[in-house]
Formats: structure tokens, C-alpha cells, sequence
């Protein structure tokens, strides 16, 4: 699997995903520029990573600005064909901006910005970023976001549960998913949404700032490990 980490003006996370992926994951990885708009060395197989930061400064809404960004129309293009399309908290944020997503992140109910380990449980293993990761599993990541509080109407959230789209949702330490563990105030807890098609996924905690042993959490990296997992399978069948 190859990736493309878009950066936008802001983007402040797009170095730790290209070192994750390149680096620990072993894949071939290279940075797109948000003025560019040539996805063609890029296959259905392959994934397109949104990254974290403040894209724009975040001035207007969070997310809001790059979805007009020229590499946008590609990544939509490239997702409406079947290609994988992953956004990491500000990157979750332009997906739902550009439609790719169903939902909004709302200002945290704090209104305050919160940067701290939190726990996720998972909600499915039949989609492709969660494939790997145990049902009973309690990941302990990292959040750092002031719009993260997920929100939708009632016959949206009912289509999310009806078509297995909800990833995550968060609990506490024990898997406990409450009102306490929830850092944001997002409905029902929730942490991470795929797409009805399930190639498209956004989350709001940073996996890839749990991902290596360096920095004494690697609960993170089961993530990337499901998402190349096909991959994985099929460099073990064929060598």
C-alpha cells in the first residue's frame, strides 16, 4: 500500500504520519501538496492520509477552508472510486466538511482546547482501519483538539448504526463507555465514523502519536496495521 499525506497550510501532524507509515509501517510514502491535484500514481489499494494541525489557522471553521483546496476535488474523486481516504482530527474535520463523511465537529462542550490520553473502544472489526483491532480492546491514544465533538442528526446517527459505520466510541480505562470518558461532548461518545462504501474513515485521536515503543505507547499502531493489512497478507502468501 502506498500513501499520500496531503499538507495543508497548518498541517502539523503530516510529518508524524509520513514517519509512521514510511518508517515503522514500511511503506512507500510520499507528501501531497494541497495546490496539487495529480492523485494518478495512486490506486484504489492505495491510501490518501488527511492529516492533524490548524489547517488555515482554522479562522473560519475548523476544516472549512481546506475543503476548498484545489487536492480536495482529487481526494473526493480519488474516494468516489473506491480509493482509502483516512483524516486524523483535522483531517476528520474536512472529510465531514467535504461531504466525504456524514456529521460536524462542534466546539468541544468544555469550550476548551483538551490535549490528554483518552481510551477507545472499539465499536466494529468488520471494517478495513479496524480490522485487526480486538473487540475488547481498550486503545489508549492521544487527543489535542478545541472542535472535536462529533456531532449529527437522529436519522444520521441511525444510519451509522444500521450500516456498521461507527469505529470508535469513548470509554475508560476499564471499557467503560460514559458520559465521564467522553472528552468532548460528542453524541453517543463517539470517536471515529467510516463511510457507507467503508473506505473512507475519519478519527479524532492521533494514532500516530502511539504508534512506537520511543514513545511508550504503541496502541496506536494496530490501527495502520489494519489498514495495511491486506498487504501484510498478501506479502506473507506470495512473498
Amino acid at each position: 500500500m502506498k500513501f499520500g499525506i496531503v499538507v495543508f497550510p497548518g498541517s502539523n501532524c503530516d510529518r508524524d504520519m509520513f514517519h509512521v507509515v514510511k518508517n515503522v509501517m514500511g511503506c512507500e510514502a510520499r507528501y501531497v501538496w494541497h495546490k496539487d491535484t495529480d492523485l494518478s500514481d495512486f490506486t484504489k489499494d492505495d491510501c490518501i492520509i488527511l492529516p492533524g494541525g490548524f489547517s488555515y489557522g482554522d479562522y473560519l471553521r475548523t476544516g472549512a477552508i481546506a475543503r476548498f483546496s484545489p487536492v480536495m476535488e482529487s481526494v473526493i474523486q480519488f474516494a468516489n472510486t473506491g480509493g482509502k481516504v483516512f483524516g486524523v482530527c483535522n483531517g476528520f474535520q474536512i472529510l465531514c466538511e467535504s461531504h466525504l463523511l456524514p456529521g460536524a465537529l462542534l466546539r468541544n462542550d468544555s469550550m476548551k482546547y483538551e490535549c490528554k490520553n483518552i481510551y477507545l473502544k472499539p465499536q466494529t472489526n468488520k471494517v478495513l482501519l479496524t480490522c485487526k483491532v480486538p473487540m475488547d480492546a481498550e486503545l489508549k491514544i492521544p487527543i489535542a483538539h478545541g472542535d472535536g465533538r462529533f456531532y449529527c442528526d437522529a436519522a444520521t446517527l441511525q444510519g451509522l448504526y444500521d450500516n456498521d459505520q461507527v469505529l470508535f466510541k469513548y470509554c475508560d480505562e476499564n471499557g467503560e463507555i460514559n458520559e465521564e470518558a467522553n472528552p468532548n461532548g460528542s453524541i453517543d461518545n463517539i470517536a471515529g465514523i467510516c463511510n457507507l462504501n467503508k473506505n473512507v474513515f475519519g478519527m479524532m485521536p492521533h494514532p500516530e502519536r502511539a504508534s512506537e515503543k520511543e514513545l511508550s505507547n504503541t496502541d496506536g499502531k494496530i490501527i495502520f496495521e489494519s489498514l495495511v493489512s491486506r498487504v501484510l497478507e498478501m506479502t506473507v502468501l506470495y512473498g
